[in-house]
């Protein structure tokens, strides 16, 4: 048998240092689908085993970038960002944090993990938050592009208006992560806010798309973030030549990116929902979320 032994009275098998479920082909979550029609998992609570996930990519010995934006008011959220990451996110793998603000001074002192490190980079600050959400692309281009370190073998780009309730670990690593959004997953695709209008890049015929997808966390291996980046930047650059602003800004250019280059792992709204929505039958748990705000105050043109 090797190095797997069952237990029969437990009905678990064994791994050196590790005891998890037998996998059962026949039971399973109901409620929800869990696998795209491209075969690429759905990532809902109860649907995989965390201690054995955890346990395959820790003998990988991983690191995991994370970007953050917090410009103008926006350096109020990272307390709760921060405090909330370290209780809930990756714990016990190794984190950079990269954290871009135009206040390094007001970035607040979190204790952090041994494995988790904090690195402050200063950007300009922007007058539009429209300018913010899409100048973003640019920046994350550079970085995955030659700036980040050799070892780094995933990262994620999340909102920093966030705070986190719940796991988020080893389960949302893939070669290209995307995240559908909470307002939409229940949503027919000719209602989705995709950009309609054929003259931008973004634009998305109302006949097509798979799921409609958040712009506030996104992720993948390095290439893969710094192949999305690049692509939605250069449509950005284009659009913004003829006049046009996409009508989700990098939102929409995310979502046309993912129509034709397919993520390999899709995390379900658990991994980015908001505190003013209601909690549904299909959402057990809550693993990260908008927090209330209000916009007019804390953007900078509203």
């Amino acid at each position: 048998m090797g190095i797997e032994k069952k237990n029969k009275n437990l009905g678990l098998h064994s791994l050196p240092g590790i005891s998890y479920k037998q996998p059962n082909v026949l039971a399973g979550r109901t409620d929800v689908v869990y696998v795209t029609p491209w075969l690429a998992p759905i990532i809902w609570e109860g649907t995989f085993d965390p201690t054995l996930i955890d346990f395959i990519y820790k003998q990988q010995n991983i690191t995991i970038a994370t970007t953050v934006f917090a410009l103008g008011k926006y350096t109020r959220f990272l307390k709760d960002f921060l405090e909330s990451a370290e209780q809930y996110y990756f714990v016990g793998f190794r984190v950079h944090y990269y954290l871009f603000t135009d206040q390094p001074e007001a970035v607040p002192d979190v204790k952090l993990s041994n494995e988790h490190q904090l690195m402050v980079r200063k950007v300009p600050s922007m007058d539009r938050w429209q300018d913010i959400s899409m100048g973003r692309m640019k920046i994350l281009e550079k970085l995955t592009k030659s700036e980040l370190d050799n070892d780094i073998d995933y990262i994620f780009c999340l909102d920093v208006d966030t705070k986190f309730y719940g796991r988020w670990g080893a389960e949302t690593l893939g070669r290209l992560i995307g995240v559908i959004h909470p307002w939409f997953y229940d949503y027919p695709r000719d209602q989705f806010t995709y950009e309609r209008r054929p003259e931008s890049q973004a634009f998305i015929p109302v006949e097509e798309g798979d799921y409609y997808y958040t712009a506030a966390a996104f992720g993948g291996t390095v290439q893969e973030v710094y192949k999305l980046t690049k692509t939605c930047r250069e449509q950005q650059s284009i659009d913004a030549a003829k006049s046009i602003e996409a009508i989700w800004q990098e939102e929409s250019h995310v979502n046309k990116y993912f129509l034709y280059n397919k993520p390999s792992k899709l995390l379900s709204p658990e991994y980015l929902w908001r505190d003013i929505n209601a909690r549904t039958e299909h959402v057990k748990m809550i693993r990260f979320s908008h927090v209330a705000k209000n916009n007019a105050e804390v953007r900078p043109n509203l």
